[in-house]
């Protein structure tokens, strides 16, 4: 996928409006229902309805999909949360994420442990600074094939070289099946690979 070019046609669609006060975006959720698109971000004043495109769409499905993969091999508990609506008036921050998840049995949570976002195609807000402000504790961003990890220090974040929430997780590992033509045989060719340590996952497709 680091490889692929981005153009007009396999672009995410984005539209970002400036000096939008709070009500509006939460006009603009009521508007948009239950529908998938736009995803709405907002960050002190600043308004983004992004469509994301069948690619950034595609990494993201496989994404999520290899993260529960692990967790299930290794016995994690872990919920899966899509594009929650993450929101704060009062800190003048929301967003919607590519997925999201709690981790552990406890889902009395009003934010996420960890958030994920996928970034195809570049400009918008800064979700780091969202996530921040709404003190989600961990987000991976995945651009030109690597996942970087961002832990909540404070009210930032610190790069990592690894999730402080699923430490033996190793994310090199787990993008390098981003390749597979399908996503049942990324899941299988991961599975392998934490079961039985094969170099390359072939056994078991």
């Amino acid at each position: 996928m680091a490889a692929t070019p981005v153009t007009d046609e396999t672009a995410d669609q984005r539209i970002v409006m400036y000096g939008v006060p709070w009500h509006h975006f939460e006009g603009q959720l009521t508007l948009r229902a239950d529908l998938p698109v736009p995803r709405i971000s907002y960050l002190e004043g600043v308004l983004e309805l992004m469509s994301p495109s069948q690619d950034h769409e595609r990494i993201k499905s496989y994404l999520s999909h290899l993260v529960v993969t692990f967790a299930i091999e290794q016995g994690i508990e872990l919920s899966a949360y899509g594009s929650w609506t993450l929101k704060s008036a009062a800190r003048e921050a929301g967003a919607e994420p590519d997925e999201c998840y709690i981790v552990g049995t406890d889902q009395a949570k009003s934010v996420p442990d960890l958030v994920l976002e996928v970034i195809w195609t570049s400009g918008g807000l800064d979700k780091l600074a969202i996530y921040a402000r709404l003190g989600v504790p961990e987000v991976w961003c995945w651009t030109g094939g690597h996942l970087d990890v961002y832990v909540l220090s404070g009210d930032s974040y610190r790069r990592a070289a690894r999730s402080a929430l699923l430490p033996g997780l190793d994310l090199d590992l787990l993008v390098s099946f981003l390749d597979r033509p399908t996503v049942t045989q990324a899941i299988r060719a991961y599975r392998n690979v934490l079961r039985k340590g094969s170099p390359d996952g072939s056994a078991g497709q």
